[in-house]
């Protein structure tokens, strides 16, 4: 009866706390594609300027401008612009569920989206209207619709001439990680060349010496890749073909260039632009290093288009911040919720390309969030469908992580003085798992006298949080958290544990079973004899609430958005900084100071029991 009465506590915890309020709804999923008629009206038109984009060298070839102009016979307020890509969207691209089923008359969602009247509040009474609209190179062309009836009955009203890019497979949107070594960098792109067609490679070397070339494997999924609706249905479009190179035997701090290419069959190359890093520094190697933590940002759009408008209003913020900044950092954590894309697969594309300034320039390291990997029957710990029907298959081929089986998204990465564990919150980190090992291992194997900065990352709250969701559960963080790593924290005496899924940010006392283990906020000396937890989910997505309720051992808390940066001046200090995303201004701090001896010392469970022997 006790098991009995056990495995029922532990299945409500897991059912009544899948979801942390305010994660918002995927917009896309708003509009009733499948359901929509064709209504097309000789009176009415829609007509795209310029056709043909990336022509101009002197601009950004794979982002550009356009201008849409439309007229509809009966004008109304809920009439809407939609982006689509392919351009053709009928219902010939794409089949029947079953046999009995036939296809819906559109099944395909539009790439964005923006109401007819956004730029012309007169649009009603004229009719008439025109956009500004960004496109992006997603390795096909591009049409518009004018819908009426809206989004939860479209209508569609007429459809636009076709826009292309001058090179639509060009290989595009480089993001760099660290490689399963230190003196490892790992380049990965997408291109619209397959290995049938074209021979991947990158050509990089030391800034201004000679020049090598390194090859690149090529993955790619499909529809029957994906877990479920609407990835497999009207979320669906091909991800073109993702390759990662290899560069290996980096010397520490030092400057490279890069670039991307492709070699066709018929002996030509088609090249990317010149781009450039720093390596990483050797484990230990005492030299200023500079960290961006952030998790929850998502995607926005420059031109306003209102998918996203009350749903990611940071994440537009944050990426400026960041890029602003670039010269000033050397490592980012986006610590999952990586794009929303939630099952609509352009999404993808769209966030790489919004973050290309950074990863292009420093090793951009992602966590596995509910957003990405979460749905039923799918192995994931929590069954919820937030992923969309992706079931984290974009997540681990768009990006690289440094793990195992990127399906476990855990994995351990050094940076000169700061050793991270990243777990994968998306599966069973509890004593006894693969992960619970894992974990252990990757803190338990760091030589903290080299590497004394030791960091915990994890997208869902594992350690302490006041947000109100967890307030009202009573549990503070996910269920079983504490229960089963504090003890790990604590033992190996991590000094930040850091976390996202909850839209703000918040930081705790150092702190063990509940019990803050300092009095000090600003400026910690010596042991701290227990862990800082951070909460760093405030990148970009719809803010989360606070409780009412202020548990002593939060010290500072801030429903806004915003990122975490560290820097490690040597192997004695620290400091940490909290920054805004609408201003780039340090809002909270703290620095840390202490010797080596200070780790060794032992405090609270962090030491073996002691005997009459010794």
């Amino acid at each position: 009866m006790k098991v009995f009465l056990n495995l029922l506590v532990v299945l409500w915890a897991l059912v009544s706390l899948e979801e942390v309020t305010s994660h918002g709804v995927q917009p896309l999923s708003t509009i009733a594609i499948e359901k929509a008629i064709i209504a097309l009206d000789n009176k009415a038109y829609i007509k795209a300027s310029p056709s043909v984009l990336g022509v101009n060298v002197s601009l950004d070839e794979n982002r550009e401008w356009i201008n849409v102009e439309y007229s509809s016979s009966s004008p109304s307020t809920d009439d809407w612009i939609g982006v689509f890509s392919p351009a053709n969207f009928s219902s010939s691209t794409c089949s029947p569920e079953n046999p009995r089923v036939g296809p819906p008359y559109l099944c395909t969602a539009p790439i964005k989206y923006q109401f007819a009247n956004f730029s012309n509040p007169k649009y009603k009474e004229t009719g008439k209207g025109s956009l500004k609209l960004q496109l992006i190179n997603q390795r096909s062309d591009y049409s518009f619709a004018l819908f009426s009836g809206g989004v939860s009955n479209p209508k569609l009203v007429a459809v636009s001439n076709k826009v292309a890019f001058a090179n639509p497979n060009a290989p595009l949107y480089p993001r760099l990680a660290q490689g399963k070594t230190w003196n490892e960098m790992t380049v990965t792109w997408t291109s619209g060349y397959g290995i049938d067609g074209a021979e991947p490679f990158v050509e990089w070397g030391p800034k201004g010496g000679e020049q090598k070339r390194s090859l690149a494997v090529t993955l790619t999924f499909d529809r029957n890749s994906m877990c479920g609706a609407p990835a497999r249905t009207v979320g669906w479009r091909d991800p073109g073909f993702i390759h990662t190179s290899f560069l290996k035997e980096l010397w520490p701090n030092s400057v490279y260039t890069y670039k991307l290419g492709h070699k066709l069959l018929n002996g030509t190359y088609i090249w990317s632009d010149i781009y450039q890093f720093k390596a990483s520094p050797y484990p230990g190697q005492n030299s200023v290093q500079r960290v961006i933590i952030f998790g929850d940002m998502g995607k926005d759009e420059a031109d306003g288009s209102n998918e996203y408008n009350n749903f990611q209003r940071g994440s537009l913020n944050t990426t400026k911040q960041l890029i602003d900044d670039l010269k000033n950092y050397d490592i980012v954590f986006h610590i999952g919720d990586i794009c929303y894309a939630n099952g609509y697969l352009s999404q993808w594309d769209q966030f790489t390309s919004q973050v290309e300034p950074i990863a292009s320039r420093v090793p951009y390291m992602i966590a596995s969030g509910n957003h990405e990997r979460d749905w039923p029957d799918s192995g994931s710990f929590y069954g919820t469908m937030d992923s969309g029907g992706e079931c984290g298959v974009p997540a681990e081929t768009m990006f690289f992580v440094p793990a195992e089986n990127r399906a476990n998204f855990w994995y351990s990465t050094d940076y000169g003085m700061f050793r991270f564990c990243i777990a994968d919150t998306e599966h069973d980190w509890r004593e006894g798992s693969e992960q619970y090992k894992f974990i252990e291992h990757c803190l338990a194997s760091v030589d903290r006298q080299k590497q004394p900065w030791l960091i915990f990352i994890a997208h869902r709250v594992l350690g302490y949080s006041s947000d109100a969701t967890y307030a009202s559960e009573g549990s503070f963080a996910e269920p079983m958290g504490r229960d089963d790593l504090q003890k790990l924290w604590q033992k190996y005496k991590v000094d930040i544990a850091f976390f996202g899924h909850v839209h703000s940010y918040e930081r705790t006392c150092p702190i063990y079973q509940n019990k803050c283990t300092s009095k000090e906020k600003q400026y910690y000396k010596g042991s701290l004899n227990g862990t800082i937890h951070v909460v760093a989910g405030g990148g970009g997505a719809s803010l989360s609430q606070f409780s009412t309720l202020k548990p002593n051992w939060s010290i500072f808390r801030d429903s806004d958005y915003g990122f975490v940066k560290l820097t490690a001046f040597d192997h004695s200090n620290l400091l940490f900084e909290y920054k805004k995303s609408s201003d780039g201004k340090v809002y909270d701090s703290f620095r840390i100071s202490r010797d080596y001896r200070d780790i060794l010392a032992c405090a609270v469970d962090s030491c073996p029991s002691t005997t009459l022997a010794s």
